[in-house]
């Protein structure tokens, strides 16, 4: 099953929480918007966030907008141990908070918003609205911090779940939910569990072509699973031939010639063929580039070059890149950094040593 992440969905129950000051809301009730918010007493921007949520409450308190702060992952052996650590820290960060705030100890109320939602920091923010929907779910954004309120009166007006801010905050949530679940599962190198969630995050997000290469990536080089890794494969290239877009373009040649897999096992021809294709397709945009952009560009192609056996081809390309990056007006480490990989790949085509400056990985440099 796909998961939603609640957004849309009925919001969970909250007939588990203990109240520690405020009036309680033993229940959700319709017609009522309700602002969420599920910190723990060790996030140090938790304070600020519930102080936040209290000015939103008092501006909108009257409208019928009711924000509450809960303690959701307290580890604690008993209720009481709990309400003890979570009341020494109200009394410590917020000892006049101006919403209500509660707590649950066993993990029921973790497991049923947090974890459900896909969470994997906090404080986490849920608007639910009058029908008792989950219409948003987020963290503070610093870079935006009138995200809250401008989400809260479209969701009180009605014309939040249509708009296409709206779809933009939830495709943004269920990115960063998806893109968690599979790196946590391929740091304990669970492969299906991170193959699944990286189909499911393509499906859900296909125009960005760095998913795509993760799925190839866990097929190819993680599971060795050349026949579907191909077929993934190739169907980035195509994809890339058809939208004829620069970022897509480099991704599938990447993908088709300058990762770690063992290009043996693949159908070499029509490897090949793609590749031509592909090559093509980026030189010709290479002109509306800028100059960094077109050193990359010479740079991907070089490879297909190489190994096609134009070795003259390949050999001229990173010369035209180095030029490229040479001549514009960078910091020193940035410029290295793009020139490192050149300089190397120039020794390989060339039969020749690396320049002991760039030998080193440039990303272990100083």
């Amino acid at each position: 099953m796909r998961s939603q992440f609640l957004i849309g969905s009925r919001a969970p129950s909250i007939e588990m929480l203990t109240w520690i000051c405020g009036k309680p809301v033993f229940a959700l009730q319709r017609g009522t918007i309700y602002i969420v918010a599920l910190f723990s007493t060790i996030c140090p921007h938790c304070p600020k966030t519930i102080a936040d949520l209290g000015q939103l409450h008092e501006k909108y308190g009257d409208t019928g907008v009711v924000a509450f702060g809960v303690a959701a992952m307290e580890r604690a052996a008993t209720a009481d141990e709990a309400g003890a650590r979570v009341d020494t820290w109200l009394n410590k960060e917020l000892p006049n908070p101006t919403i209500s705030i509660a707590f649950e100890h066993t993990g029921e109320m973790n497991k049923l918003w947090w974890v459900a939602s896909g969470s994997y920091g906090v404080p986490t923010i849920f608007i639910v609205d009058r029908d008792n929907s989950i219409a948003y779910i987020g963290y503070p954004d610093t870079e935006d911090p009138a995200l809250l309120e401008r989400v809260l009166t479209k969701v009180m007006d009605g014309s939040w779940d249509n708009s296409a801010e709206a779809k933009k905050a939830h495709e943004k949530w269920l990115q960063e939910a998806l893109v968690c679940r599979a790196n946590v599962a391929l740091s304990i190198k669970d492969f299906k569990t991170a193959l699944s969630t990286i189909e499911e995050l393509n499906e859900a997000i296909p125009d960005n072509p760095q998913f795509r290469e993760a799925h190839i990536k866990v097929l190819l080089e993680m599971m060795h699973d050349f026949e579907a890794g191909w077929i993934v494969l190739a169907g980035l290239a195509r994809d890339a031939i058809e939208k004829n877009d620069g970022d897509w373009l480099l991704a599938a040649m990447q993908q088709l010639f300058g990762s770690p897999y063992d290009y043996s096992c693949l159908p070499s021809a029509e490897r090949f063929s793609l590749g031509k294709v592909l090559s093509e397709r980026i030189l010709t945009l290479c002109p509306q580039q800028d100059g960094i952009s077109r050193a990359i560009s010479y740079g991907a192609v070089a490879r297909y070059f190489y190994e096609s056996g134009e070795i003259d081809r390949a050999v001229d390309s990173i010369e035209h890149a180095l030029e490229l990056v040479e001549g514009e007006s960078l910091p020193d480490g940035e410029k290295q950094n793009y020139l490192a990989p050149l300089v190397q790949a120039l020794a390989e085509y060339k039969g020749s040593e690396i320049p002991r400056e760039f030998a080193e990985d440039p990303q272990n440099r100083s």
